[in-house]
């Protein structure tokens, strides 16, 4: 909040037409949809941080660029530290809305190690489709969801430390876990979006997602014509930042295109990311928000 002296009766006739102009040249609120070319550019500017595994200059830098988009379109914001062996990590979460919470949450660190690529197994990985577009479709859903039609309060918490696992003993999903074993308030339900950016999208039902959530959210994929891409067929049941919510008895769904050869190795790449499938999921998410 900025205060300032009061403005005199005659600069504020100057300003007046002004400002009317302004405001007639900002779309309503309620015209603005899920844009995927807006989410690409998310992803781009991730990408452009170089490696965002916990303690890298990447790592840093995705964090002050979530913090500055999410502040900017209105929401409120605060970080969560936490501390596991070898791990200091930090939760990300933005808050807008009233009424029962609900979560919508995405990792945004990338694994330090592609310890799946044939070749260069001890280098980063770079997290295009790994990290930055689930992050990309949150940033964006900042930016275009209608805060006052919202009858929930809407969580969008961006997980640290979820792809480190396996690496050096390091647990999977650290971030969620922690978050999820914190709450002072249980949130009515859990959307996880996860390697959402793939060309050829195959999001098939994952197998410990709760089964009304997912069949709800997969039914408004088919009414937007999404159906092609959202498959009703169970297909792979998977370790994910929706395990600790699931584990708390709330309503979970992991939205994972797990069909994806570059996983965790050097061709992760900004090229085989679609804004088209950035904006199906992003726009299936708004629709279940904004019903």
């Amino acid at each position: 909040m900025r205060t300032g002296a009061p403005l005199s009766s005659r600069p504020i006739r100057l300003l007046l037409p002004i400002l009317l102009v302004a405001c007639r040249s900002l779309p309503p609120m309620a015209e603005r949809r899920f844009d995927g070319r807006e989410a690409f550019r998310h992803v781009q500017a991730q990408l452009a941080m170089g490696p965002r595994y916990p303690g890298s200059p990447g790592w840093e830098a995705v964090q002050r660029y979530i913090r500055d988009h999410v502040t900017q379109a209105g929401w409120t914001f605060e970080v969560q530290p936490f501390t596991a062996p070898g791990i200091s990590g930090r939760n990300l979460i933005a808050r807008a809305g009233r009424g029962p919470g609900i979560l919508v949450g995405a990792h945004y660190d990338t694994r330090r190690r592609a310890d799946r690529d044939p070749e260069r197994p001890q280098d980063p990985v770079p997290g295009a489709n790994d990290g930055a577009s689930g992050v990309a479709v949150l940033l964006e859903l900042a930016r275009v969801l209608d805060r006052p039609r919202l009858r929930h309060e809407v969580w969008l918490v961006f997980f640290d430390a979820e792809d480190q696992g396996e690496l050096d003993g390091t647990p999977w999903i650290l971030g969620s876990t922690h978050f999820a074993a914190t709450m002072a308030v249980t949130p009515t339900a859990m959307i996880l979006v996860d390697m959402v950016g793939d060309a050829d999208p195959q999001f098939y039902y994952e197998r410990n997602s709760d089964p009304a959530l997912r069949e709800q959210l997969w039914r408004i994929a088919a009414e937007l014509r999404y159906g092609a891409w959202f498959i009703p067929e169970p297909r792979w049941a998977l370790i994910d930042d929706h395990l600790p919510f699931l584990q708390r008895g709330i309503p979970a769904v992991d939205i994972v295109d797990f069909d994806y050869p570059m996983w965790h190795t050097t061709a992760d790449t900004l090229d085989r990311i679609s804004p088209a499938t950035l904006e199906a999921v992003g726009r299936v998410i708004e629709r279940f928000l904004e019903p």
